[in-house]
């Protein structure tokens, strides 16, 4: 026999959505909130003749590595929107998620207490145009060897999918 369900369980929750955050979370709320859950990240891989795209983050607690573009995927976000969005935010360019390239998770990151991330990581094309607005983007770079100051996750990860390597990609934490 089947239970009937009250009003308030049927509604739709995706309803109201002026009530949910579209944008970056306020300090104390992400704080509050990946200090006890995995964040969601989105990684923008772009690779041209000229390597792959990455860029010097700037401030916090990673300031002085250079990284994957990526972001936190928002609240009711598609990934691939996700992708378009940080490409747009970080980068001032057009950019459609492709192949899905793996996962990547920083237990760097919780070792040093700031989180935990876990990233999706996308392959992603820009116009050849765009190729050179990054190239000449100050904190950006284009890498056929990647730099010494990056996340090692992010560095074991470019490197297994370089190499075509398949199975559990670099930084996946196995018990």
């Amino acid at each position: 026999m089947r239970a009937e369900r009250g009003a308030d369980s049927t509604a739709d929750p995706t309803a109201d959505r002026s009530r949910r955050a579209s944008g970056p979370l306020p300090r104390a709320d992400y704080e509050d909130i990946f200090g006890r859950v995995p964040r969601l990240t989105v990684e923008v891989v772009i690779v041209s003749p000229q390597g792959v795209l990455l860029t010097l983050r700037r401030r916090g607690p990673c300031a002085g590595l250079w990284h994957i573009p990526g972001g936190t995927v928002r609240y009711g976000e598609p990934l691939g929107d996700a992708v378009a969005r940080v490409a747009r935010d970080e980068l001032d360019v057009d950019a459609a998620a492709g192949r899905l390239l793996g996962y990547i998770e920083y237990p760097s990151h919780l070792a040093r207490g700031i989180d935990w991330p876990v990233g999706i990581a996308f392959a992603a094309d820009v116009a050849p145009e765009d190729r050179d607005k990054l190239a000449a983007m100050p904190g950006a770079g284009w890498f056929r060897d990647l730099p010494p100051e990056m996340h090692e996750e992010q560095r074991a990860f470019l490197v297994d999918v370089a190499a075509g390597r398949d199975g559990p990609p670099a930084g996946h934490a196995s018990g």
